[in-house]
């Protein structure tokens, strides 16, 4: 993740929590008050963010320690310690429900990334994400789902060109829209084209397409419609729409590059991850700790 983008968020989600000030937090403790604590998983699945417990401490005064139990990817189950930390006490407790807001989310996302890629089960289809994510947590979210397996597709509407239904109505056709991108846009950025039928599909190749999407086609469409892209020419094949976890498995070896998943960040469950002082925890089975 960009750390300049990571740490001006934080900064806005923290100034957001805070306010003018913790009123729980200051007026229990005080600044010589240091407390020790862990990061906890409460339910199995693929953690993400824990780098961002040591970001968020470091926005605060005060020498503090993160130790982490687990890195991003790692799979983890309930009981499991993520990570152990030692700090002003304040600080743990003005941090913990961003913190845990935004690894939670990250952890639901990488999760449910590994659930689509593992169930596609095709290592010649690349799984990858859309712009379906929420207003500012877009630089989180597709770090998650790179974490969880995937691959972005553009990071917004400034790294990539993509003509959508809207775009070739109002240009009047495929072939005048792309020639207008082509006419102004610079050789390093690709050039996609939403369509929908084999004419859509011709059209686009004829028009110099860099990648052609295939929009809520289903499978044996799709393995029709790749036939009309010749692979001399270099034309990545995407498929779009009507692609969730309990259809997935049916576009294996439907011939596509990528299948972009809108799901896998807007419609991810957080995973539950807890904050507790280590006062609040006892020995579990195995030497694991529990909460109580």
């Amino acid at each position: 993740m960009n750390e300049l983008l990571v740490k001006d968020a934080l900064k806005s989600f923290l100034k957001e929590d805070i306010g003018t000030g913790d009123l729980s937090a200051e007026l229990v403790f005080g600044d010589e008050d240091r407390s020790e604590g862990v990061f906890l998983a409460k339910e199995e699945g693929v953690i993400c963010g824990v780098g961002l417990i040591e970001k968020a401490y470091s926005l605060f005064e005060g020498e503090y320690s993160v130790t982490l139990c687990k890195k991003d990817g790692d799979a983890v189950k309930k009981g499991d310690i993520i990570a152990r930390v030692e700090a002003k006490t304040k600080t743990m407790l003005s941090c913990e429900r961003v913190v845990l807001n935004l690894m939670q989310l990250m952890s639901g996302i990488a999760t449910l990334t590994r659930k689509y890629k593992q169930t596609l089960d095709d290592d010649t289809i690349r799984l990858c994400d859309t712009r379906k994510t929420h207003p500012g947590l877009r630089v989180f979210e597709k770090y998650a789902v790179r974490v969880g397996g995937g691959y972005n597709h553009r990071m917004a509407l400034y790294d990539g060109v993509m003509l959508k239904d809207n775009h070739i109505a109002y240009a009047g056709s495929i072939e005048k829209a792309v020639a207008l991108v082509k006419e102004k846009l610079g050789h390093m950025v690709k050039t996609e084209v939403e369509t929908e039928t084999s004419e859509q599909v011709q059209e686009a190749v004829k028009a110099g397409a860099d990648v052609i999407m295939f929009d809520n086609r289903s499978p044996e469409e799709i393995k029709e419609l790749v036939k009309l892209i010749s692979k001399e020419k270099n034309i990545i094949t995407e498929a779009s729409g009507g692609i969730r976890l309990d259809t997935i498995a049916t576009f294996k070896g439907c011939g596509v590059d990528y299948l972009s998943v809108g799901e896998i960040t807007n419609g991810a469950k957080p995973l539950d991850i807890s904050f507790n002082s280590t006062g609040a925890l006892k020995p579990g089975s195995g030497g694991e700790y529990i909460a109580e």
